[in-house]
């Protein structure tokens, strides 16, 4: 599974594939220069069960850490993963 930034201007998406297929998508917004949102993520039917969604999310987190950002969780899915993951409370605004 490869997964990849898009970014432009103040919002971006984070896109998995798996063998040059779209399996996913993370929406993210930027709320200012040190923090951003998880807006929405969806995996897609024919890729649940492979842990699409958790990968995507923690892509984000790394990305958070690269960038000396917090992220907000207002996506439920991505919610959930913060609550359960005590790894990823020092990005965690």
């Amino acid at each position: 599974m490869e997964i990849r930034n898009i970014e432009t201007d103040d919002r971006g998406n984070f896109v998995a594939e798996v063998e040059n297929s779209e399996a996913g998508i993370l929406e993210y917004t930027w709320q200012n220069d040190h923090e951003f949102s998880i807006d929405h993520t969806e995996v897609y039917e024919e890729y649940r069960g492979m842990s699409v969604g958790k990968k995507l999310v923690l892509e984000a987190v790394d990305y958070a850490r690269k960038n000396d950002a917090k992220i907000v969780p207002n996506c439920p899915y991505a919610k959930a993963i913060f609550e359960k993951t005590i790894a990823f409370q020092d990005v965690l605004a």
